[in-house]
């Protein structure tokens, strides 16, 4: 079981909430000009990141609301959550009790919220 540190709500366990797919995906400025091809790399193409990814997540069992997470997507470590439409903060990784490396952000949710 995984914990995911919800924004609003705290940590969570992972089966309360839903992949969005790759965060700050920039829709085209001007849609109407773009050829079938470019669509289809809009609509389906993504990075496929070996490391440190950008993803979205809606808490769909709790407060059902988006954010976005920094996740380590070999080791499963979340460096970072944070709200739509902001930037990703800068990793500040830190050793855990268990040895994980996770920010200091995700350690103070884990420790400091209410399940």
């Amino acid at each position: 079981m995984l914990l995911f540190p919800c924004p609003n709500c705290g940590p969570r366990n992972e089966t309360e909430f839903h992949y969005g797919g790759q965060a700050h995906v920039a829709y085209p400025e001007h849609p109407e000009e773009l050829s079938d091809r470019d669509w289809a790399e809009y609509l389906f193409y993504r990075q496929n990141t070996k490391g440190l990814f950008a993803e979205r997540w809606v808490h769909a069992v709790g407060c059902r609301k988006w954010f976005n997470m920094l996740r380590d997507t070999v080791s499963y470590d979340i460096t970072a959550v944070y709200r739509i439409g902001e930037q990703p903060p800068a990793p500040r990784p830190t050793r855990s009790i268990t040895g994980t490396t996770r920010s200091a952000a995700v350690l103070a949710a884990l420790e400091g919220a209410q399940p």
